[in-house]
């Protein structure tokens, strides 16, 4: 197929175009008084929960895509498989429906951080946004706690803290 080079200017003259849009696209959310940039809230560490149905079969098939086992308990239904630093784990019988999961305190490699935000303030920031938390956490306690939500579309996310909490 032979390509015409008026319709590649053409898709490349509405790429810049878009490109350069961008105040255009803050002076309209300006005008329709909505924020352009929100604040990144810092959750830790991700890493994706599968529920899957044999537990021995995918640990085999995420290790053909280069995750080797790095963690969790096989003879309780769960492994953690990490690629670099790429983390998922794999649970059999725990629950159902994969879920996106965040540990404030943590690190890609579960290394403790000298400095991150406790699991009660995200929360906090988080109902003050108004988002709709499923379990929350206790606010008179300290330390390991965590919450839960489902966002728009009914994915499951679980921001889980496993350390002790950030000294002030």
């Amino acid at each position: 197929m032979k390509s015409s080079p008026i319709l590649f200017s053409g898709f490349f003259s509405a790429f810049l175009m878009a490109c350069a849009s961008t105040d255009s696209v803050e002076q309209e959310a300006v005008a329709l008084n909505t924020p352009t940039h929100v604040s990144a809230m810092d959750l830790g560490a991700f890493s994706i929960s599968l529920a899957v149905k044999d537990l021995t079969a995918s640990r085999e098939f995420y290790e053909k895509l280069g995750f080797t086992p790095s963690g969790g308990n096989p003879d309780e239904g769960w492994q953690i498989m990490r690629n670099k630093d790429h983390v998922i784990g794999l649970f059999h019988g725990m629950f159902e429906g994969n879920i996106m999961t965040f540990n404030p305190g943590w690190d890609q490699h579960t290394n403790t951080l000298e400095s991150y935000t406790d699991v009660r303030e995200i929360q906090r920031d988080l109902k003050a946004a108004g988002v709709t938390l499923i379990e929350q956490a206790d606010e008179t306690t300290r330390g390991p706690a965590y919450i839960t939500m489902i966002d728009p579309d009914g994915n499951s996310i679980l921001i889980d803290q496993h350390v002790d909490s950030p000294s002030k």
